[in-house]
């Protein structure tokens, strides 16, 4: 892999997004991880700097943009300082749509 990505499960991990590589690979292969609105199902997937991230963490959905690739696991500002949150739109239920018509 070149040195202007990282891999997937390695980034969540390094970015303190999981708690253990195991786990950042098993948020990976679950399916539920979208990166730049891809399906993920592999943790091997590369991440780039200005990759975008959309997953489910504890009954919500996270979407971040990576700002930065790391070079190891630091302490949690350091951590922090690798991607950048996105605000998530919410969208209108259909049967709210349909009520308003």
């Amino acid at each position: 892999m070149a040195e202007d990505s990282i891999r997937l499960d390695r980034f969540l991990w390094f970015a303190r997004l999981a708690r253990s590589r195991s786990d950042a690979q098993a948020m990976c292969e679950k399916g539920t991880l979208r990166l730049d609105g891809r399906r993920i199902e592999r943790s091997a997937a590369a991440v780039r700097v200005g990759s975008v991230i959309v997953f489910a963490l504890r009954g919500t959905v996270h979407a971040l943009r990576v700002e930065a690739l790391p070079r190891r696991r630091g302490p949690p500002t350091e951590a922090a300082a690798l991607y950048t949150p996105l605000e998530i739109q919410s969208s209108k239920s259909v049967d709210a749509a349909g009520a308003s018509a």
